[in-house]
């Protein structure tokens, strides 16, 4: 059953009459199609009992055609209300939409007045569940897309070894990575890349300067890459130089709080269970107030995507699920290490996607 038969059957049973999803994430994952829409009007509307369509900018429609989309694809032009082209065409299809299924944590106020308006106030239902549900479990398809986006990830990582010197910024250092990948045929980050060094790895979520790189940093890559639109996400801590004692030893805490998480994936296991097993490893070592997020979020067409590993999150992880492991130790205006792999669930434990190595790697150049 392919994904929107899925979704039908699941608007059948809740006796929902139609859903309609705007963000483009989840159209890519439901149509294949891939697009950043800006303001206009993209989703797909699904019918319990008709057949569905893509609505799009009309300049798109062949981009969608091609994308492999076989169903109508109904197109609007900038002089039109996309909303009134969307209620057109849904009631060509089904004469009777009261009951109607959206993605309540992407619908905006605006959308939600103008289809309250146009199909005279239908009740509403969150679809946001239901899609992450589907989208959590990947098949054997998207796991192959995302080894092959971990594998760059991995190269990223090479490069920034190999580019690591004294008197390099962090911004010229992120140039060299970006530029690698964009040969690599790479179009799209996942997210901003972020090179830290020395005490700015000290901020979970620091900003790439100009900062120049000096003999003794511990310096901090976090990056991924947009691979056949799937995401990855690495962060590896590299040493330039030889780092002090208490480098190395917040190094190897969150080495070893990493490597704890890994071999405790397994099915049945619980989110809260693994944030747990990681946070355990830190706090032991004296330094748990410094490990101030969750231990990782789950990863595929959007680099941060249902669910979220943290300390209260008791979801079961199952076979096909992929996800992050990121603990970090970050001592404000001292030391900050993070290491973060991509792994799925297997039937009987953990495939790691991510294989550049963890043990400190201190690099001298010069």
């Amino acid at each position: 059953m392919n994904k929107i038969e899925q979704l039908q059957s699941y608007l059948n049973e809740m006796e929902i009459d139609a859903a309609f999803i705007t963000n483009p994430d989840n159209v890519f994952y439901l149509s294949g199609f891939k697009s950043d829409p800006h303001e206009r009007l993209l989703g797909v509307m699904v019918f319990k009992d008709a057949a569905p369509f893509l609505i799009c900018p009309q300049m798109e429609i062949p981009d969608a055609q091609n994308a492999g989309w076989s169903g109508d694809i109904i197109g609007h032009v900038d002089t039109e209300n996309a909303m009134e082209v969307l209620h057109r065409t849904a009631s060509a299809k089904s004469d009777s939409i009261r009951t109607l299924a959206i993605e309540k944590s992407h619908m905006t106020v605006d959308r939600y007045e103008a289809l309250n308006e146009f199909f005279g106030n239908p009740s509403f239902f969150a679809l946001d569940d239901k899609v992450n549900a589907m989208r959590v479990i990947k098949d054997e398809a998207e796991l192959e897309i995302l080894r092959e986006a971990a594998a760059l990830a991995d190269y990223a990582i090479e490069v920034a070894a190999k580019n690591l010197r004294e008197g390099i910024t962090e911004i010229e250092l992120m140039t060299e990575i970006e530029l690698a990948l964009k040969k690599r045929g790479v179009t799209h980050m996942s997210f901003d890349t972020t090179v830290l060094a020395g005490s700015k790895a000290a901020s979970p979520h620091g900003k790439t300067g100009d900062r120049k790189l000096q003999s003794g940093d511990l310096v901090l890559f976090d990056l991924g890459v947009v691979h056949k639109g799937y995401c990855s996400d690495i962060t590896r801590t590299l040493a330039l130089g030889e780092p002090s004692e208490e480098q190395k030893e917040v190094y190897e805490i969150v080495r070893r709080a990493e490597e704890a998480a890994l071999n405790a994936v397994k099915p049945g296991v619980t989110a809260a269970e693994l944030d747990k097993t990681a946070r355990d490893v830190i706090e032991k070592a004296g330094y748990g107030e410094y490990f101030t997020h969750r231990l990782g979020h789950g990863l595929g067409i959007s680099v941060h995507e249902f669910p979220s590993l943290h300390g209260s999150n008791n979801m079961v992880m199952e076979a096909g699920m992929v996800f992050t492991l990121e603990p970090g130790v970050y001592v404000p205006g001292k030391v900050g290490v993070r290491i973060e792999d991509d792994v799925a669930v297997t039937e009987t434990g953990v495939e790691v996607l991510t294989k550049f190595p963890k043990e400190l790697q201190i690099i001298h150049h010069s």
